[in-house]
C-alpha cells in the first residue's frame, strides 16, 4: 500500500466524517424539538440534560474527527 492510497483513504474519511458532523449539527439546530421528543420517549431525560449530552457528543465527535481524520490527512499532504 503506497502513500497515495493512504492519502486517498484519509481524504475520503475526512470528507465523509465532515459531512456527517455537518448533518448532525444541522439536524440538532433545525429539528431540536423533534429529536428531543423522540429521545424522551425512550429515555426519561430533562431538556437541559439532553442539551448537555448532545453538545458533549457533538464536541467529542468534532475532536475525534480532527485528531483521527483531518490532522493525519493534512500531515500526508505535507509529505
Amino acid at each position: 500500500m503506497g502513500i497515495d492510497t493512504v492519502r486517498t483513504f484519509f481524504m475520503w474519511c475526512t470528507i465523509l466524517n465532515a459531512g456527517l458532523l455537518a448533518l448532525s449539527f444541522l439536524i440538532f439546530i433545525f429539528a431540536r424539538d423533534w429529536v428531543y421528543r423522540e429521545h424522551s420517549k425512550w429515555f426519561p431525560v430533562s431538556r437541559e440534560a439532553f442539551n448537555v449530552v448532545i453538545y458533549s457528543s457533538l464536541g467529542l465527535f468534532k475532536i475525534l474527527f480532527l485528531v483521527f481524520n483531518l490532522i493525519p490527512y493534512v500531515a500526508l499532504l505535507i509529505l
